[in-house]
């Protein structure tokens, strides 16, 4: 037993209004050092992301690519990059795996919005890509249908088993140029890993 760790799964209260809903949506009671890593590991992460964009490997979309597929992956970067982190905090595991009637609604519907994120890629980037949309989105429906109702003690291995597979397809069966690859790795790491797997907000007890 390890005494020197305490599980905290008590959620502070939020304000009324826009800011309530922000904490609500980021996860109440993030603290400064989630808030530092979260921005520092961001800001690292889309840095590293734009220039491998910008190296000679992905020299293609500078070419090939309209303003508009330029904006829309710059944003997919964006939000892919900083949902991992976010979704990882202690803030995030205890709002998103409370005890309530409704959070399993809530994880599910949040995982179902992403669908949009393919449909936007596919069509816009991708020129119409429908099998590579149908594809991805029937692997993170089932996916999360399946780390959501998997025993606890085995939503882990199970959702790092349906990431790898998820990965595996892309690479081998639903392809893209290679200034894409680095999607499908970090939208199934986001929504099957980080965000439904209940892993315990931990922290030393004197801290």
């Amino acid at each position: 037993m390890r005494t020197d760790l305490a599980v905290d799964w008590e959620i502070p209260s939020t304000p009324d209004g826009p800011g309530g809903l922000l904490e609500r949506f980021m996860g109440p009671g993030k603290s400064r050092s989630e808030s530092a890593v979260e921005l520092g590991g961001g800001a690292l992460c889309a840095g590293l992301l734009a220039a491998g964009l910008w190296s000679p490997a992905a020299s293609g979309i500078r070419e090939s690519w309209s303003t508009l597929q330029l904006v829309v992956m710059a944003v997919a970067g964006l939000d892919l990059v900083g949902g991992i982190l976010t979704n990882a905090t202690n803030a995030a595991k205890r709002w998103y795996h409370r005890q309530a009637a409704t959070a399993r609604r809530n994880r599910l519907v949040f995982v179902g919005a992403h669908l949009l994120h393919l449909a936007v890629v596919g069509g816009v980037v991708l020129e119409g890509d429908a099998v590579w949309v149908s594809g991805n989105a029937a692997l993170l429906l089932g996916g999360a249908a399946a780390v959501e109702f998997a025993p606890v003690q085995l939503k882990r291995p199970v959702a790092m088993g349906l990431w790898t597979a998820a990965v595996l397809v892309n690479l081998f069966w639903l392809t893209v140029p290679a200034a894409l690859v680095w999607f499908a790795p970090l939208f199934f790491l986001k929504l099957l890993v980080c965000h439904l797997v209940p892993e315990a907000p931990l922290r030393h007890r004197d801290g």
